[in-house]
């Protein structure tokens, strides 16, 4: 159709914030393990608007608070292992301190 003009409505403010504005939980598990055996673990759930890597490292930031961890480098493996499987373990190549556990594991149980 020539001359065809869309109109475009305003929203109403109360209905797009409640109907549109839904929130996407997001988990992520951190466990700690030596010798076979979880030592310890967490869940840190965010519900920010925040990207997906942003969730993941303030994740990571706060499991590492938590256990009293400085925090590990991600290396070239790590991000593969992570890309593939939404799971990544940080052994001692990963952190810069000595730890006390064989590896600290995360993984993403929900998205």
């Amino acid at each position: 159709m020539l001359g065809y003009k869309r109109q475009v409505f305003s929203e109403d403010p109360i209905v797009s914030s409640a109907a549109g504005k839904e929130s996407i939980m997001f988990r992520l598990w951190g466990k700690e393990f030596k010798d076979n055996r979880m030592l310890c673990d967490t869940v840190i759930c965010d519900e920010t608007d925040d990207t997906r890597t942003h969730k993941i490292f303030h994740a990571l930031d706060k499991i590492c608070y938590e256990f009293d961890l400085s925090k590990p480098i991600w290396l070239d493996s790590t991000i593969n292992e992570f890309k593939r499987h939404a799971k990544a373990r940080f052994y001692q190549d990963n952190f810069v301190d000595e730890i006390d556990f064989d590896y600290l594991e995360i993984q993403i149980i929900e998205e």
